[in-house]
């Protein structure tokens, strides 16, 4: 089983894209800079194409890794208005579903249990920043299925 999550450990990282992906393709942008700087003539416009290569390369995997976060929100969302309607009353499920994403987020991770109390902290004002909704949370609701 996972460990049990809360709001010190809850960041999510995937090693292949943070620790491998990721510092292979600096190497390469780095690897062409370095090549630009020591090269001459025909040779350093060469390397600038490989080097503006290389940027386009990360951007490619920042830009495919925003997609699939952003899907992900949007199906937390789509889980969390779900689960307002089964736990909270009627009034509060509509206000609850009309939040920020970034509240519904963040509130994906209070018990079932503490959900109504923090959702109406939500809804007056008290708690604003994911951060302040997160650090609120005193029952943690792991979620190991992010991407």
């Amino acid at each position: 089983m996972a460990e049990q999550q809360n709001y010190a450990n809850h960041t999510r990282w995937f090693p292949l894209f943070h620790f491998v992906l990721v510092p292979l393709l600096l190497l390469n942008l780095i690897e062409h800079l370095v090549r630009i700087y020591l090269n001459t003539g025909t040779e350093r416009w060469e390397q600038a194409y490989w080097a503006l290569f290389s940027v386009v390369l990360i951007l490619l995997a920042l830009v495919a890794r925003m997609m699939a976060v952003k899907v992900q929100d949007r199906v937390i969302r789509l889980e969390e208005r779900l689960r307002y309607r089964e736990l909270l009353s009627a009034e509060t499920a509509a206000k609850a579903s009309e939040l920020p994403v970034e509240q519904i987020i963040a509130l994906r991770f209070a018990s079932d249990g503490e959900l109504n109390d923090l959702v109406n902290q939500v809804l007056d004002g008290k708690l604003t920043t994911q951060k302040e909704i997160k650090m609120a949370i005193k029952d943690w609701r792991g979620d190991h299925l992010r991407a």
